[in-house]
């Protein structure tokens, strides 16, 4: 059940970061209310210090990544969210799942997006022939950002099959 319901946020925050580069409070927010009044209700305040540690862990997680301007601060409130639905023990492993799809996505948007790997395969090619061109990666290309949301939900849906979950 509650597996479905972070699917189901998941699934709209990557939408929204996708589309407008942001994860909205509007979804945040009253998920988190549900996820600590589902676990008040199942386990009373045992359920909420649970709910409290994960969201605790998610959220200190990306906090130094996010005060240095490499995350936005609904990437932080998703992972914390999650860490309130899911519990300190899962968002922490799931953070190594995020952190691998999110490094591999940005070595992608790196090669592909400003033309990197045309300029770096051009730039071989020409020294295979002997001839020296001027080539390098542009500082722009260092600075691209992109939807961190994206790498989250799928490092998470990685933990959760890691961790036993089946689909069937």
């Amino acid at each position: 059940m509650i597996d479905v319901f972070l699917l189901l946020i998941l699934l709209i925050c990557v939408i929204t970061d996708m589309k407008s580069r942001k994860i909205y409070n509007k979804v945040i927010y009253p998920s988190l209310i549900l996820a600590f009044s589902f676990h008040v209700a199942a386990a009373g305040w045992a359920g909420f210090s649970h709910a409290f540690l994960g969201f605790l862990i998610g959220f200190a997680l990306l906090l130094i990544p996010y005060f240095l301007g490499g995350m936005g601060a609904g990437d932080v409130k998703l992972l914390a969210l999650i860490g309130a639905l899911k519990g300190g023990e899962f968002v922490f492993q799931s953070f190594f799942y995020i952190a691998i799809v999110g490094a591999v996505m940005a070595i992608i948007i790196l090669l592909v997006r400003r033309g990197v790997l045309k300029s770096v395969l051009y730039y071989a090619a020409s020294l295979m022939n002997g001839i020296r061109l001027p080539g390098g990666i542009s500082r722009g290309s260092l600075t691209a950002t992109y939807p961190y949301g994206v790498a989250i939900a799928a490092g998470v849906v990685l933990c959760l099959f890691q961790t036993g979950w089946h689909v069937l």
